[in-house]
């Protein structure tokens, strides 16, 4: 699970300060949220992260430190997860990706993707997310 992320281009090709995260839809409902899905037993948390970003966003990067773990309820299963989340610094936005016919990606302010992700544990690891990068500034 991932929040990819990008600084906004400026008029003159430069980098901004504004941040941008990258929300996709659901596959059943136009739900919006951030790529997450589980990891295989032999890959890593992090390579499973940026699996799930190019299957689910189509986009690749730099998987950076992990914003923390979650415990939540599946709706469908009636069971408990373990969400993990990671920024990803998105380097290459990929034209083709294996979800694109079932998934529409959006690039959204933080306050916009706030408004609009359906999960807590997300809205909380964004707001991880940009208190880190905001210190970092």
């Amino acid at each position: 699970r991932c929040i990819p992320y990008r600084y906004k281009r400026n008029s003159d090709g430069t980098l901004s300060t504004d941040l941008e995260v990258l929300v996709i839809s659901s596959q059943k409902c136009q739900k919006m949220m951030f790529p997450k899905g589980g990891w295989e037993l032999d890959e890593s948390k992090e390579q499973a992260a940026l699996r799930e970003s190019i299957e689910e966003a189509g986009v690749i990067g730099k998987v950076e430190c992990e914003l923390g773990k979650w415990d939540f309820m599946s709706k469908r299963y009636g069971t408990f997860y373990e969400g993990y989340m990671f920024p990803l610094l998105v380097k290459e936005e990929l034209p083709l990706w294996p979800e694109q016919n079932v998934r529409q990606r959006t690039w959204m302010s933080v306050k916009e993707a706030r408004d609009v992700c359906q999960h807590w544990w997300m809205k909380e690891a964004l707001d991880i997310l940009v208190e880190r990068l905001t210190s970092l500034q």
